[in-house]
């Protein structure tokens, strides 16, 4: 929408790298790259440790400034084997969702002491406590969003199909809503 054009070999205005999360704080603080599209905490890492600037707020390109980053997915041969597993998958990231909003606090030093544990080096507490302004968890796998990423994915010529039907089987997730007390959600 600037005038801009890229393509998938690196040409044109615009050449974009695909690159490790990791691997882009290296090469922005050392001026190999002009800038990125990043998760957290990469987007306030970059922010805090390389002064970048926050161009564009991917939450004001979609409708209630939802849109699906990850999503927690099994086999569906493990499903149909193992639907007591997920089931309880899925209340653990239920239970998970409700530490997060109840203690935040708490959450985050749950969050970067399992970091530590994982890469042998907790992250700054501010990088996590401002890492977390930007996050929304949900058992809400934002489906609308995955059809558009397919989309535009497959306008750039990067997916040959956007063939996404029975992609979700969201009926332990409405379960666990259920029992909540919460609104069913909805895949494609």
């Amino acid at each position: 929408s600037q005038g801009l054009s890229a393509d998938t070999t690196g040409g044109g205005d615009v050449s974009v790298v695909p690159q490790a999360n990791a691997d882009t704080l290296t090469q922005f603080a050392s001026g190999q790259i002009d800038g990125a599209w990043v998760p957290e905490p990469f987007l306030t890492r970059l922010q805090q440790e390389s002064g970048a600037r926050l161009l564009v707020d991917e939450r004001a390109l979609w409708p209630d400034g939802r849109f699906v980053t990850t999503h927690l997915i099994v086999a569906k041969k493990f499903l149909d084997a193992h639907p007591d597993a997920v089931l309880g998958l899925i209340k653990g990231e239920a239970d998970a969702i409700t530490f997060i909003t109840d203690s935040p606090a708490d959450a985050q030093k749950v969050t970067n002491d399992g970091i530590a544990k994982v890469s042998g080096k907790p992250l700054k507490d501010a990088v996590v406590t401002a890492a977390f302004e930007n996050l929304t968890f949900t058992l809400d796998p934002i489906a609308s969003s995955l059809e558009k990423n397919a989309q535009d994915a497959y306008d750039a010529g990067l997916l040959k199909d956007t063939k996404l039907d029975g992609i979700y089987d969201l009926s332990l997730v409405n379960k666990v809503l259920s029992d909540l007390g919460q609104p069913a959600v909805r895949g494609l």
